[in-house]
C-alpha cells in the first residue's frame, strides 16, 4: 500500500452527493460515469484535504447541495508516512471552512504537513497560452506540496499588498506610511519566490533522472514585464518604484507578477507554440516529477487528482501514464466517462462507477 493514501472517505452534503462513502485498500481509483454525474465533485472533496479554496476555487457556500444549503463536511482517514489521521473538514453554512485533524482544530497549513495533495484539471489545458496567473497559481500549487507554509507566505504577501494599494490609491506619499507595509510584503515576497525556484529545482532534478515516456519541460521563471526575479532586495524595489505605482493605482512588481515559461525540452519549442497534445504531455510530466520528488523529499508520492486525465493522450500514452502512477506507488483518483478508459490498469486499480439519481450522485463498485 501507498504510504500515503485515503482509506476511507465521507461526504455528506456535498455537490451532488448527499452522503457518500468510499473505502479504499491504497491502489489507484478510477472514477467513471457519465458526464455531471458527480465525478469531479469528488476529487473536489479531497482536494480539500490540502491548504487553499480546492481544485475549483469554488466559495465554500458554493460546494453545499442545493437546495437544502446545509453546510457540508468531508471526513477522511488518511494513512501518511506509517500513521493514521482522522481529517475532517466543514462548513456550517457561515463563515469559512473549519478543519479538525485527530479531534483537534487545526489550519489548513497543518493539512498540508500531513498530506500533499497535487492535481490536474481540463482547465489547466490551457495554462501555457492564457495569462501568466494560471501558470503562477500552478506553480504555487507545486510548492506548496513541497513546502506547505508557501500558502501563508502568499496569503501574508496578498494582505500587505492590499493595503499597499489602498494607499497609492488614496495619493500618500509620506514614506514612513508606507516602510513597514512593504517589509512585510518583502518578507513574505522572499519566501514565495525562493520556494518557487526550490520548486524549478527539483522539478527539473525529477525530470533528469527519470526514464518516462512523458516530454521533459525547461521550467523558468519571469519576474515583472519579463525582468529579473527580486528576492533580496524587494523592500528596496517597492520603496524606488512607489512613484510609477502611485500613476497606476496598484504594485506593478513582485512575486505576483511572475510568470513561468516552458519549453519542450527534445524540441526546444515553447511550451504556448505546441500541439494541445503535447501541452497536455508536458503537464502529466511535470506532475509526474513532482511525484518522483516528492518521494524523495516527504517520503511518499502524492495523492495524485487527475480529472479527465485521458483527454487529448493518445492511447499509448494513457498506458504509459497509469505504468508510471503504479510504478511511484501514488494513490491516484482518475476520473473519465467510460469505464474503458482504464482497461489496461486492470486489477492495479480499484473501479468506481459514479451515476445520477433523484436524489443525488450514487457510488457503486466496478469491473476490474
Amino acid at each position: 500500500m501507498p504510504r500515503l493514501a485515503v482509506t476511507k472517505l465521507k461526504l455528506s452534503h456535498f455537490r451532488s452527493h448527499k452522503q457518500a462513502r468510499v473505502e479504499t485498500d491504497g491502489r489507484p481509483i478510477t472514477l467513471y460515469g457519465a458526464n455531471g454525474a458527480g465525478k469531479t465533485n469528488i476529487l473536489e472533496a479531497l482536494s480539500l484535504l490540502s491548504p487553499g479554496r480546492g481544485l475549483r476555487r469554488a466559495r465554500v457556500d458554493e460546494m453545499a447541495r442545493a437546495p437544502e444549503n446545509l453546510g457540508w463536511k468531508v471526513t477522511a482517514t488518511l494513512q501518511s508516512l506509517g500513521q493514521i489521521h482522522e481529517v475532517e473538514t466543514t462548513y456550517t453554512g457561515e463563515g469559512s471552512r473549519t478543519v479538525r485533524i485527530d479531534g483537534k482544530t487545526a489550519t489548513q497549513t497543518a493539512l498540508g504537513r500531513i498530506a500533499r495533495v497535487v492535481w490536474l484539471v481540463p482547465v489547466m489545458d490551457r495554462l501555457w497560452v492564457e495569462g501568466a496567473e494560471g501558470r503562477r497559481r500552478f506553480l504555487d500549487r507545486l510548492a506548496m506540496s513541497f513546502e506547505p507554509s508557501h500558502a501563508d507566505h502568499a496569503l501574508a504577501y496578498e494582505r500587505a499588498m492590499r493595503e499597499r494599494n489602498r494607499m497609492l490609491k488614496d495619493g500618500i506619499t509620506d514614506p514612513s506610511w508606507y516602510g513597514a507595509v512593504e517589509k512585510q510584503m518583502a518578507d513574505a515576497g522572499a519566501h514565495i519566490e525562493r520556494n518557487r525556484l526550490h520548486t524549478i529545482e527539483r522539478i527539473a532534478q525529477a525530470q533528469a533522472d527519470a526514464e518516462t515516456a512523458f516530454p521533459s519541460a525547461d521550467l523558468t521563471l519571469i519576474g515583472a514585464n519579463g525582468g529579473d526575479i527580486i528576492i533580496d532586495d524587494l523592500a528596496d524595489a517597492f520603496a524606488q518604484n512607489r512613484r510609477i505605482d502611485m500613476a497606476a493605482g496598484r504594485t506593478l512588481l513582485g512575486p505576483h507578477r511572475d510568470d513561468l515559461q516552458g519549453i519542450y525540452v527534445a524540441k526546444g519549442t515553447p511550451a504556448k507554440l505546441c500541439s494541445t497534445g503535447e501541452q497536455k504531455a508536458l503537464l502529466v510530466s511535470l506532475i509526474l516529477a513532482n511525484g518522483r520528488a516528492l518521494s524523495q523529499d516527504f517520503g511518499a508520492a502524492p495523492i495524485l487528482l487527475l480529472d479527465e486525465v485521458s483527454a487529448h493522450l493518445d492511447a499509448e500514452r494513457r498506458d504509459a501514464l497509469y505504468n508510471e502512477i503504479v510504478a511511484l506507488g501514488a494513490q491516484a483518483w482518475m476520473t473519465g466517462t467510460g469505464a474503458e478508459l482504464f482497461d489496461t490498469l486492470g486489477d492495479r486499480a480499484q473501479h468506481l462507477e459514479i451515476s445520477e439519481a433523484q436524489t443525488g450522485s450514487l457510488i457503486m463498485a466496478g469491473q476490474s
